[in-house]
């Protein structure tokens, strides 16, 4: 199965979601590349960024579960393929 490469990005505002959201991310872990989260502690919120390689319906689904989460929100911006980029 072809699969693409990936970036969702995640802002947590409600922290009584974190622990879905780890499960979910953790549930998906052999897709991810790379993870990284930061705190902006002056807005109460977390800012995460990851990186995916999968095929399209598990980023979708990702993406989806993630965004159903309350005080979460999720979007995903894919990376051409190489048929694109010629």
């Amino acid at each position: 199965m072809e699969t693409r490469v990936a970036l969702i990005g995640i802002v947590l505002e409600n922290y009584d979601s974190a622990e879905k959201m780890n499960r979910i991310l953790h549930e998906y872990g052999d897709y991810v590349i790379g993870r990284m989260g930061i705190p902006y502690r002056e807005k109460n919120m977390n800012i995460i960024s990851l990186a995916v390689d999968a095929p399209m319906d598990i980023i979708s689904s990702i993406s989806g579960k993630l965004g159903m989460l309350p005080g979460v929100s999720s979007k995903t911006i894919y990376a051409k393929s190489k048929k694109e980029s010629l």
